[in-house]
């Protein structure tokens, strides 16, 4: 069995480097030319914060950006259990990004997008427990979307190299 995994494991892999794929993280890969260059614009808000933080753990903080990262985020909060005493026990955190990508000193985006995404938490604790689960679930929710935006442009890096 390991052996047909190996043998599968080496087909794919040629097939892949025939096709000219090159990991883009590898040696010669696209996402070097990303590293370092994009500036994010300034975070207004905690999630925006933890969005910006997201992004930079992701393609680091801009040593000589190349490309200015705006984006509008829009956060929206609804309750989705309700207790017999008519208490919000879960709420649903819904984010949607729009964001472009501007070279520096340029008016047209390059690369434009939209990101939806969205997490929960409950509110069936404590106030400091439940405010707490608010914030977790914020930060998670900035994750996921900055790790969309950087997924979207890793997969057109080759398109941004200079």
């Amino acid at each position: 069995m390991a052996l047909r995994r190996g043998i599968a494991g080496v087909c794919l892999a040629g097939l892949l480097a025939a096709c000219g794929f090159t990991p883009v993280y590898g040696p010669g890969g696209e996402a070097a030319a990303l590293r370092s260059a994009i500036v994010v614009t300034e975070p207004d808000t905690r999630i925006e914060f933890a969005f910006t933080r997201r992004f930079e753990e992701r393609l680091g903080q801009p040593g000589n950006p190349r490309y200015a990262l705006i984006y509008t985020l829009l956060i929206e909060e609804t309750g989705l259990a309700i207790d017999d005493s008519n208490n919000i026990e879960r709420f649903n955190i819904e984010g949607v990004l729009d964001w472009a990508l501007i070279p520096e000193g340029a008016d047209a985006p390059v690369l434009t997008g939209q990101e939806v995404s969205f997490t929960a938490y409950s509110a069936t604790g404590s106030t400091i427990s439940t405010l707490e689960s608010e914030r977790d679930a914020e930060r998670r929710l900035a994750a996921i979307l900055a790790d969309a935006v950087v997924t979207r442009l890793l997969a057109e890096a080759a398109m941004l190299a200079p």
